[in-house]
């Protein structure tokens, strides 16, 4: 399927899905949202995929925001609508069985912000701004901004970056916890792809566990947290991955994951 917002790109055991507004920096529309729910289906559907990265297309913004214009049109409804659709695609991408890579190339603003969370964890390019502005235009963040975001730094540093709507630049980012690497402008998609590939040579099973314990461990308290991380990893034990994994560290060889899921 062709799409107009969005290209995604498959290599391999590795995803990757430009937001292709770049006139609009990348600006999110109802339209993009749209084309974004189905590739994202796509990319759960496709058990070759093994990791996904998300970035922007063009030179200057991941996503710069949602789209103003499309934006002001809206009546209450309509707005919660929208905004409720947001929250739905961002979880999907936080919900895929697959780690997911943001490789934030520009502004970040917004629901650039929001998109960026959803994912496993970030990459920063240098020139990367990071931000949720939307107090500056007398609304809030309403893509799941103001929940994720408080989860990642706190919720003292989550009321400050929303109440103020400032914005601040990926050195910053990564000192609040929000990126995980900053990296040259121009080698930004390189090191992505090198954390990608990594993440790709490992055992699928392990993986797709290991993304699920910690994304529901965190919906809880330690106790049932390591309730699910003790069932997991039972059930890892049984896959092909892990006898070829010890297998491996027993025969002093480097492993070979196939990828199957069972």
């Amino acid at each position: 399927m062709s799409f107009e917002n969005i290209i995604l790109e498959v290599k391999g055991p590795v995803a990757t899905l430009l937001f292709n507004r770049p006139k609009a920096l990348n600006a999110l529309n109802n339209a993009l949202f749209d084309e974004l729910n189905l590739a994202l289906d796509q990319i759960r559907e496709n058990k070759e995929i093994r990791v996904l990265v998300l970035t922007g297309a063009g030179d200057k913004a991941f996503v710069a925001g949602a789209d103003i214009a499309e934006l002001v049109k809206m009546n209450p409804l309509e707005a919660k609508s929208f905004s409720r659709k947001g929250q739905k695609v961002f979880s999907k991408i936080e919900d895929l069985p697959i780690p997911a890579i943001a490789a934030v190339n520009g502004f970040a603003l917004g629901g650039g912000s929001e998109a960026a969370m959803a994912c496993d964890f970030i990459y920063a390019s240098d020139k990367a701004v990071f931000g949720l502005p939307e107090i500056t235009l007398g609304i809030i963040p309403g893509f799941g901004g103001t929940q994720r975001l408080a989860r990642l730094v706190g919720a003292n540093r989550a009321r400050e970056l929303v109440f103020t709507g400032k914005t601040i630049k990926a050195a910053e980012a990564l000192a609040y916890g929000i990126v995980n690497k900053v990296c040259e402008h121009d080698t930004l998609m390189e090191e992505v792809m090198k954390t990608a590939e990594l993440l790709a040579s490992r055992g699928s099973v392990a993986l797709r566990a290991a993304k699920e314990v910690i994304l529901n461990g965190l919906k809880t308290d330690l106790e049932t947290g390591c309730r699910i991380e003790n069932d997991a990893f039972g059930l890892t034990m049984v896959s092909e991955d892990a006898k070829e994994g010890t297998g491996a560290f027993l025969e002093k060889r480097k492993p070979v994951f196939k990828g199957k899921l069972y």
